[in-house]
């Protein structure tokens, strides 16, 4: 794990077969003012991450961005049994097999202890999804509203024609865009932009995304440019 500031991790996980693309996995890990643990998109679990997590701290709040990203939910509450669940409303419809608390909107539960804020991104009728800010680093966490691959890392995993798309669709670093399929699907833009423009009040400084380089200063000129398509 990496500690980007204080009380914020980031565990890189491995890379995954995404419909044939190779993607990176990330985790986001803040601790609380109480100490507890805010787990945001699970990883898998390897006994070397475990004991790298125990020792800052024990997860009590397992986050699911979007309907996407769950796929280890169930792993890392095997791993820490009062961890609670949390997620929008269509990642609660999709793990009908969790128990989940009440689905995240725009309002940070109180359980979270006053150090996170979150906007719910909707707009598109086939996805929506919550982005998170930690205000204590000034640090925005989106989850697929933003990949920003490298030249290096799309020149190794992805190959043939896939390689010569990448850029085209935005999705390399100096556009950092969703992906073009999401970007389509938004219909309904008035909402997207106010909730991106709530974003941009936050004037972040760093902000992590879940496939990609993470942007490590002048957040707020980032996320303009990311979601430049919207405009």
């Amino acid at each position: 794990m990496e500690q980007l500031a204080d009380d914020i991790w980031v565990a890189e996980g491995d890379i995954v077969d995404f419909h044939g693309f190779p993607y990176p996995t990330r985790c986001v890990i803040v601790r609380l003012p109480s100490g507890d643990l805010w787990c945001w998109s699970p990883i898998a679990l390897t006994p070397e991450l475990k004991s790298a997590i125990d020792q800052i701290g024990r997860p009590k709040h397992l986050v699911s961005p979007n309907k996407i990203h769950h796929l280890y939910l169930q792993d890392w509450q095997a791993a820490w049994p009062d961890a609670k669940l949390w997620g929008p409303a269509s990642t609660i419809k999709k793990r009908s097999d969790l128990a989940f608390e009440a689905p995240l909107t725009d309002e940070p539960p109180a359980a979270w202890e006053g150090a996170m804020d979150q906007i719910w991104f909707t707009g598109s009728p086939v996805m929506d999804e919550m982005v998170f800010f930690h205000r204590a680093s000034q640090t925005a966490i989106l989850c697929d509203l933003s990949e920003n691959f490298s030249d290096a890392f799309i020149a190794k995993h992805w190959k043939g024609w896939k390689r010569w798309i990448a850029k085209p669709w935005g999705i390399t670093e100096g556009k950092g865009y969703a992906p073009l399929e999401w970007r389509l699907s938004f219909v309904r833009r008035k909402a997207t932009r106010a909730a991106r423009d709530q974003l941009l009040d936050w004037n972040p400084e760093r902000v992590i995304m879940a496939h990609g380089e993470i942007q490590r200063a002048h957040g707020q000129a980032f996320i303009k440019q990311a979601f430049a398509w919207l405009d």
